[in-house]
């Protein structure tokens, strides 16, 4: 059975992929600093739950830690490498983007290392949809430029994937980038949106509403974000033997066996409506504190999600009430609310 070594497993989005990769029968083992940039009691619930499967072993230290690293990676023996661990939010690089240059540069540069040392199968990666930054045409396709990044989080991944592109072109190593889209459900982050809305909301507390509300997102739930992932996970790219072997729409590198993948749901929802639909589903309205747009912020993302279904068939399609609805269950259960 194939052995996956998964990146940020005690994070959101690295805990739902963990767990559906264990449940498919691979052997996985996940590596996580554990940072206090939110509730880490959190992150020791998911640990804790994926230390319940038998296919599942953990390391608790930093990406920065590259000895660790190497001496963890060099034990496990992964035939794939999926790199999720960063430093995350938008809004905080405003504050401390130091964070985010030792844990997205730098913390990269010690996976893609082990990826070269152990010539993986295939290294995958996480971006953002931040990186089109000032782009305005929509929905964002990944042969769009992004070359317009609006904050340092948004630019040190698109450093890392520069730097893949680079990895993947001088040692042959096949690298997937792919690039989320508001990622949000159950053991979702509560930094993010809609679960600061959802406790404001319970609490009687207002929610800042960035924009005065018009703002477009194209929401992704994150069951629909890792099957993606696992889907991905057997499309590594080859290096083309020339450049017009490649498909129209394909991002595949014409020198690298190299490829940025969108994973969005394809919809762009206002930032009201998705207010809307959460005071539906918890049966309260909010207190709506409206305010101009945020520096580093942007108005709207799309995804161009044609790529991913052409590669493996498959598209998002969870409704943002469908959602909200799972969401809402999990955090009344996990609070007792």
């Amino acid at each position: 059975m194939q052995r996956i070594f998964i990146t940020g497993t005690a994070g959101f989005i690295g805990y739902h992929l963990a767990r559906l990769l264990l449940d498919e029968g691979f052997v996985v083992h996940g590596y996580d600093g554990l940072t206090d940039y939110y509730d880490v009691t959190l992150k020791q619930r998911r640990h804790a739950m994926l230390m319940q499967h038998a296919g599942f072993s953990a390391t608790e230290a930093m990406l920065e830690d590259q000895a660790t690293f190497d001496a963890v990676a060099d034990a496990f023996r992964p035939d794939v490498i999926i790199h999720l661990a960063a430093q995350a939010g938008v809004r905080y690089s405003l504050e401390n983007p130091r964070a985010y240059i030792d844990a997205n540069v730098v913390g990269t540069f010690t996976v893609m290392e082990a990826a070269r040392r152990l010539k993986v199968r295939h290294l995958m990666m996480a971006s953002t949809s931040s990186v089109y930054g000032a782009n305005e045409a929509m929905p964002f396709a990944e042969t769009d430029k992004a070359d317009t990044p609006l904050t340092i989080y948004a630019a040190t991944k698109k450093a890392t994937e520069a730097m893949g592109h680079a990895y993947a072109h001088i040692h042959d190593l096949p690298v997937t980038i792919f690039r989320f889209f508001t990622v949000y459900g159950p053991w979702g982050r509560p930094d993010m949106a809609l679960f600061k809305f959802t406790r404001a909301i319970l609490a009687g507390e207002p929610i800042d509403i960035y924009n005065h509300g018009e703002m477009w997102r194209d929401f992704t739930y994150v069951g629909d974000l890792v099957r993606g992932i696992r889907l991905l996970m057997d499309a590594a790219p080859l290096r083309p033997v020339v450049a017009a072997d490649i498909a129209p729409g394909d991002s595949l590198s014409p020198v690298a066996p190299y490829r940025v993948v969108n994973i969005g749901n394809s919809q762009k929802v206002r930032l009201l409506d998705f207010v809307e639909a959460l005071e539906a589903e918890l049966g309260r309205a909010a207190i709506r504190n409206l305010m101009p747009m945020q520096t580093g912020d942007v108005p709207a993302t799309w995804a161009d999600a044609s790529l991913l279904q052409s590669l493996t068939g498959y598209r998002p399609q969870t409704e943002v009430r469908e959602g909200i609805a799972r969401f809402v269950a999990w955090y009344r259960d996990y609070y007792r609310v």
